[in-house]
């Protein structure tokens, strides 16, 4: 069993230097599209399915709350987290709908959409993606497996380059942290 949590813990760390070695650009392009959004006044919104509905939930904790530094609350939002919300539309409208509906009703130009899906094909994230859009909104993925539909959608695509949903979305959350940081280090002595 260690042997095997070996594996693990290794194949986890190949992902993040893989990541560390395609991406480092990237990300710093993500951080400063969400530091000027919010500099400007604009709102984060994070969504996903799953694993990834729980990244975006505890991105947007990081910088609601705090993530190392005592600043002023930062607006962001998942919008995995309004169960009579995500009821409602998946009931009247279907599930593919849940983000976009929030996308529409929460969202305007100037505001930065991040939508985690590690295949990059889940539907209702393709649906936020492209109501965002219309509604002149920055769009992040933060994806893997070569980036799937929604690497083609977005204005930013962070594709994880691993094909292992656990190994991508363990380097999803380490992405965040590392935004997370560079918002609050950029956002911290400017704004109390």
């Amino acid at each position: 069993m260690q042997d095997r949590i070996a594996q693990i813990l290794k194949s986890s760390a190949r992902a993040h230097e893989e990541t560390a070695a395609t991406l480092c650009g990237e990300i710093a392009r993500a951080a400063q599209l969400i530091i000027d959004s919010l500099r400007d006044g604009g709102k984060l919104a994070l969504c996903g399915n799953g694993g990834s509905a729980a990244d975006a939930q505890h991105i947007a904790s990081e910088l609601v709350g705090r993530f190392q530094r005592e600043r002023r609350p930062l607006p962001a939002i998942a919008l995995t987290t309004d169960t009579s919300v995500l009821t409602s539309i998946s009931n009247d409208y279907g599930f593919s709908d849940i983000f976009r509906k929030q996308v529409e009703a929460l969202l305007q130009p100037g505001d930065v959409l991040i939508a985690l899906t590690t295949s990059g094909n889940s539907p209702n994230c393709l649906e936020a993606v492209a109501a965002a859009r219309e509604r002149g909104v920055t769009t992040i993925a933060l994806t893997g497996a070569g980036g799937g539909e929604i690497a083609r959608q977005v204005d930013l695509a962070l594709i994880v380059p691993h094909e292992q949903t656990a190994r991508i979305q363990e380097t999803h959350i380490t992405i965040g942290h590392a935004l997370c940081e560079l918002i609050e280090e950029a956002l911290c002595c400017t704004d109390k």
